[in-house]
C-alpha cells in the first residue's frame, strides 16, 4: 500500500490523479510511478478509462473499490447504459486485469465518432479548481467524444498544449495553470446551434453520474419503443415507421448538424445508425448518437430512467369491463384487444369486447394507468346492459336521469333503447293480429294462383295486402314474394387505361387550381377525389390507375409538408409587402402548434435564407 496518494477530485480522471501523484512523489522516471501504483513497470496508461484496477485499489487503500473508480473517475458511465448486462460484466473484469479488449467491447475502436486529439478543459472550471484546490485537473466530462462545450458554464472547451498522442506512451500529463488559457472571450452565443450543443453536453454529464448498473441496452431499447409509440411512430402491427422517423429526426436538427458530428444519415442505407438503434438491441451504437436520439425525443437522461418498458399501445392486459350494468364492472376480465388504425390520425384504436356483450373502443396509446378505465366510444351495450335497463323500467320511482346514472350512459341512450323495446313489443303484437294473419293467407293464395307473375305484378294485384304487410311484416313478405328477375344485360367493361388518362388530366388541372388558392388547403387523395367526384374510384381502384397514382404520390402532402408550404406562402406574402419576416408571426398566421413548428423550423429557416440569397443576387445584377 502506498504511503500517500493524491485522492481524485470530483469527476477527475484516475489518469489525472496518477499524474499528480507522479509530480508530488518526486519521481523522475514514469516507470517508477507505474511500479508504485500498479506493481508493474509494463502498464500502458490510458486516459479515458484504464486497467489493472485491482492492483491500483490495493495500493490506494480500503476506501476505494474497482467499481467506485470505474463509476466516478473514468468515462465508462458514458457508455455503460448502452451496453448489454453481459458486456458490462466483461468490462468490469477487463479493468481489473490488463484491459485487453476493453475499448473493443466499448465500441470505441470501430464505432468512435468525433475523436479528440488531445486533452480538453473549460477555462472557468480550471479557474474554479485553482481557487478551491490550488491546482487544475483533468475533468472527465470534458474528454467525451462529440462534446465541445462545458456542461457547467456553456463555454467552448479548449485544448491543452500537450498532446498525449505525441508523447511517450508511459508519460502522465498533468495540467499546469501557467500553460492554460483562462480567457472567456468565446462566449457560447457566438457559436452555431449552441442550444443543441448545451443540451447534449448537459445530458452527457448526467450520464456520467448515474449508477453504472442501473440500466442496460435491453432496457433502453424497450423504453425507446414506448417513447416512439407516444410520438405515433409505431404501427398497429408493432413496426417502427422508419420513413417518418427519418424525416422527423432530420427536421429536428439544423441542416448539416448531424454531418458535423459524424452522424449523417442516408435513408437508403439499411444499416445507418438510426435504424440500428431502433431495430437491433444487440448492436452497439455510440453514446453520443443516443444523446442525439434523446434530444429528438425531447427527453433527458433522468426522464429516460423513469420511463417504463414498452407494453404495446394498450399494455399487456387483462383489461377491465366498463359496463356499469354488469356485476364485474371495472374488473380485469377482458383477455384480448383488437388493434386497428385510425384513418385520419394513424393512431392505434383498441377495441375491447367482454363476454357480457359490452364492446368499447378508445384511441391509444395509453399514457397512464388511468387510461385503461377510459372509454372513447361504446360500440355495443350487450344483453346484460339491456336486461338491466328492462329491470329498471319495471321498477318504480326512477327518473330517466337516475337510470342513466346507474347504467353509465346519458339520458338520450336510455330513451332510445326504452322506445326500441316498446316498438319491438308493439311490432310483436301486430305480427299476431287477426288482420295480419288474414292478409298473409290472401297473399299466399294469390302467389299460387299467379305463379309466373313478377313481384311488381303481384303488388299491383294485391295492393291492400302488400302495403299492410310491407309496413308491419316486411321480413315475412320478402321471403314469400317471387325471386327478383334480372334482365340479363351484361355489365359494361371499363377501359381503365383510358380512364387513367382522363383522371390524370383532371387531377393535373385541379392541382394547378389548388396550389394557387389564396387560402391553402392540404392536398390529399380525399380532397382531390371529392372535388372531382371520383373519390370512390380513387379509394377502391387506384391500383388500376398507375399514372394517376404516380402523380398523386408526387403531389399529395403529409401534415408536415402542408405546414411548410403554408408557412412559405406566408413568408412570400410578407416579402411582397416588404414586411420584416418574424418566425413567431409566421407561426401565428399559419396556425401551427409550437411542437410542430419546432420540427419544421429548419425548413423555414432554409427557405428564408434562399429567398434572401435570390433577392441579394437580383439586386447585384440589376
Amino acid at each position: 500500500m502506498l504511503p500517500f496518494f493524491t485522492d481524485p477530485y470530483p469527476n477527475e480522471l484516475i489518469y489525472s490523479a496518477i499524474a499528480r501523484y507522479h509530480f508530488y512523489s518526486g519521481n523522475i522516471d514514469y516507470k517508477d510511478t507505474l511500479e508504485e501504483v500498479f506493481q508493474s513497470r509494463s502498464v500502458i496508461p490510458s486516459v479515458e478509462i484504464g486497467s489493472h484496477f485491482h492492483a491500483l485499489v490495493q495500493q490506494m487503500g480500503n476506501h476505494y473499490s474497482v467499481e467506485k473508480l470505474l463509476a466516478k473517475h473514468t468515462i465508462y458511465p458514458f457508455y455503460a447504459p448502452f451496453l448489454s448486462k453481459q458486456r458490462q460484466q466483461e468490462i468490469m473484469q477487463d479493468v481489473q486485469g490488463d484491459g485487453k479488449g476493453l475499448y473493443t467491447r466499448l465500441g470505441m475502436v470501430s464505432g468512435g465518432i468525433c475523436k479528440k486529439d488531445g486533452l480538453y478543459y473549460c477555462s472557468q472550471c480550471a479557474q474554479a479548481d485553482i481557487d478551491k484546490y490550488g491546482e487544475p485537473y483533468i475533468h472527465r466530462e470534458h474528454q467525451l467524444q462529440g462534446i465541445n462545450l462545458c456542461a457547467h458554464h456553456d463555454l467552448q472547451l479548449k485544448k491543452y498544449p500537450d498532446d498525449f498522442t505525441e508523447q511517450s506512451r508511459i508519460k502522465f500529463i498533468r495540467f499546469e495553470a501557467k500553460r492554460m488559457d483562462f480567457s472567456i472571450l468565446e462566449e457560447v452565443k457566438s457559436l452555431d446551434n449552441t442550444d443543441i450543443q448545451v443540451k447534449l453536453a448537459k445530458m452527457a454529464y448526467r450520464l456520467l453520474n448515474i449508477d453504472i448498473n442501473a440500466i442496460s441496452r435491453k432496457d433502453i431499447f424497450k423504453r425507446y419503443r414506448l417513447l416512439l409509440r407516444e410520438k405515433n411512430l409505431i404501427t398497429t402491427a408493432n413496426r417502427i415507421r422508419q420513413n417518418e422517423l427519418f424525416d422527423t429526426l432530420q427536421a429536428r436538427f439544423p441542416i448539416g448538424f448531424l454531418e458535423k458530428y459524424d452522424s449523417g444519415l442516408k435513408q437508403e442505407n439499411e444499416y445507418n445508425w438510426l435504424k440500428v438503434l431502433t431495430r437491433n438491441e444487440e448492436r452497439h451504437v455510440h453514446p453520443f448518437r443516443h444523446l442525439l436520439f434523446l434530444y429528438f425525443l425531447e427527453k433527458d437522461v433522468e426522464k429516460l430512467l423513469h420511463v417504463g418498458d414498452d407494453a404495446g399501445s394498450f399494455g399487456t392486459g387483462p383489461w377491465p369491463c366498463l359496463n356499469k350494468a354488469a356485476d364485474h364492472y371495472k374488473q380485469l376480465v377482458i383477455k384480448n384487444v383488437t388493434i386497428t388504425r385510425d384513418f385520419k390520425s394513424i393512431s392505434p384504436i383498441g377495441t375491447f369486447k367482454c363476454s357480457c356483450g359490452f364492446i368499447y373502443a378508445r384511441k391509444g396509446p395509453d399514457k397512464s394507468n388511468e387510461d385503461i378505465y377510459r372509454i372513447g366510444r361504446v360500440k355495443a351495450l350487450g344483453d346484460t346492459w339491456k336486461a338491466k335497463l328492462k329491470a329498471l323500467a319495471n321498477g318504480e320511482g326512477l327518473s330517466i336521469r337516475a337510470k342513466a346514472e346507474i347504467l353509465g350512459v346519458d339520458s338520450k341512450t336510455v330513451k332510445k333503447y326504452s322506445s326500441m323495446d316498446g316498438q319491438n313489443k308493439k311490432a310483436k303484437s301486430k305480427k299476431t293480429s287477426p288482420l295480419l294473419l288474414r292478409y298473409r293467407e290472401q297473399l299466399l293464395k294469390g302467389i299460387k294462383q299467379y305463379p309466373n307473375e313478377s313481384r311488381t305484378q303481384i303488388r299491383g294485384r294485391f295492393q291492400r295486402e302488400y302495403t299492410y304487410l310491407y309496413r308491419h311484416d316486411k321480413e315475412w313478405l320478402f321471403k314469400q314474394l317471387p325471386r327478383i328477375r334480372t334482365m340479363g344485360k351484361p355489365k359494361a367493361i371499363v377501359d381503365w387505361e383510358a380512364r387513367d388518362l382522363e383522371y390524370l388530366s383532371k387531377v393535373k388541372e385541379l392541382y394547378k387550381e389548388l396550389i394557387m388558392l389564396n387560402k391553402p388547403v392540404r392536398i390529399t387523395i380525399s380532397i382531390v377525389g371529392k372535388r372531382l367526384g371520383i373519390l370512390s374510384n380513387l379509394e377502391k381502384h387506384l391500383h388500376r390507375l398507375p399514372q394517376t397514382k404516380q402523380f398523386l404520390d408526387e403531389i399529395t402532402e403529409t401534415a408536415q409538408q402542408f405546414q411548410i408550404r403554408r408557412c412559405c406562402k406566408i413568408i412570400d406574402q410578407m416579402l411582397q409587402k416588404q414586411e420584416p419576416v418574424s418566425l413567431w408571426k409566421v407561426q401565428r398566421i399559419g396556425a401551427v402548434k409550437s411542437h410542430h413548428f419546432r420540427q419544421i423550423r429548419p425548413h423555414i429557416g432554409s427557405y428564408i435564407q434562399m429567398k434572401q440569397e435570390v433577392d441579394d443576387y437580383e439586386r447585384t445584377t440589376s
